[in-house]
């Protein structure tokens, strides 16, 4: 195990300092820390930077975060590991996520690791063991711990060096391109609210009622995410999941009514509460119950059905003769797209195309054929 010496930064001078002197790196490690187990939108409590200088963790409950913002957008590339909520966490503290990103957990996908740890890459990768994370540790509290600091500044120490270790594989086998598009689908994600009137389907209750039912409980649910958003609290904190079924399933009329439903508490009916989701009942009930989404896309054509677990199965072997997460190379989903000739399917252009996408048009086409082959499994050949 190692320890990680490291600056800490707790007021906004010192960290426009340091802004300044990212703004011309070519490079830096980034990471957060943060809660959102009581609030809607993720808290953010420690930033992790470094870069050829040395290892910094910023409070962030102490400092004016906006001022990174000149780093993200600015020419350097961000290493990080496992980014996609670290993103989520940017845009919110900073309004905006850097312009290019290294995810290295994505990188070392393109190697072989199926969705490694940090701990996992640093070790075999860099040779450094660190220490586990404490999983219940209060990033909130303050002060902040040795131990959580250093914790923290671990997360970012070595990873410039882990940067170059897997550049330099990538770079071997001319992987390079397909992690930067990768990365870069990951950068572009919408990272939006949820939408209120999806947010039924997370309820697994919600999914055996019919009818009227049904409908105010999407309403419901809608209604409760919304203020969940306005409020900055999670969802359930303003009704829970057993309070949205008990609502769908009586459709009170009152608020006597409602504060007898089970699973209805004060909550659901302070400060006007009652009488809002009242009114959302009322509209609902009688209404016709939404259902899946249209898709913008043509349904599979049935013949196709069939081919899809075999065409599954071999694009899970050719990412395991490439040593790629099979992930990375093409989901289910993204194999369905190809099928069904969605105009934005992934497997249709670039690197994806050419492993994959480009075999799986010529199946379709009858230019080749898939068999199995002792010692082989399944092969594609094409059809002379």
């Amino acid at each position: 195990m190692t320890g990680t010496s490291h600056e800490f930064i707790d007021d906004d001078r010192a960290f426009r300092q340091l802004v300044d002197r990212l703004g011309s790196a070519e490079r830096y490690a980034l990471d957060t820390e943060f809660h959102r187990e009581r609030t809607y939108f993720p808290q953010v409590a420690v930033v992790q930077l470094a870069d050829s200088h040395g290892t910094v963790v910023v409070d962030a409950l102490a400092v004016d975060l906006s001022p990174l913002a000149a780093v993200l957008e600015g020419p350097g590339t961000a290493v990080v590991h496992a980014a996609r909520q670290d993103l989520e966490v940017l845009e919110r503290a900073c309004g905006t996520v850097p312009t290019t990103i290294f995810d290295t957990q994505i990188a070392a996908g393109f190697l072989g690791y199926t969705t490694p740890s940090l701990a996992t890459l640093l070790e075999k990768e860099v040779g450094v063991q660190t220490a586990k994370a404490d999983r219940l540790t209060d990033w909130l509290q303050r002060p902040l711990t040795d131990a959580q600091l250093a914790y923290a500044a671990a997360d970012v120490a070595h990873l410039l060096e882990l940067h170059d270790r897997l550049v330099a594989q990538l770079d071997d086998r001319g992987r390079l391109p397909w992690v930067d598009e990768a990365c870069d689908e990951l950068r572009v994600e919408d990272r939006g609210p949820r939408n209120p009137e999806e947010a039924w389907r997370r309820i697994k209750e919600v999914r055996h009622l019919r009818g009227g039912a049904l409908a105010v409980a999407q309403a419901v649910a809608a209604w409760r995410e919304q203020r969940a958003a306005e409020s900055d609290t999670t969802p359930r904190f303003v009704l829970s999941d057993l309070a949205v079924v008990s609502i769908a399933s009586s459709a009170p009329t009152s608020e006597e009514q409602l504060r007898s439903l089970r699973g209805v508490d004060g909550r659901a009916v302070r400060n006007g509460a009652a009488e809002s989701l009242l009114a959302v009942v009322a509209d609902a009930r009688g209404r016709t119950p939404a259902r899946s989404s249209p898709r913008p896309s043509p349904e599979l054509p049935a013949e196709l059905r069939p081919a899809l677990p075999l065409i599954a199965a071999w694009v899970s072997q050719r990412a395991r003769d490439l040593e790629l997460e099979t992930a990375l190379l093409a989901t289910r989903a993204d194999i369905e797209d190809l099928l069904r000739g969605a105009p934005d399917a992934r497997l249709a252009t670039g690197w994806r195309a050419e492993l994959v996408g480009g075999p799986i048009g010529r199946l379709l086409s009858g230019e080749a054929a898939l068999a199995f082959a002792r010692g082989e499994g399944l092969v594609l050949r094409d059809v002379r």
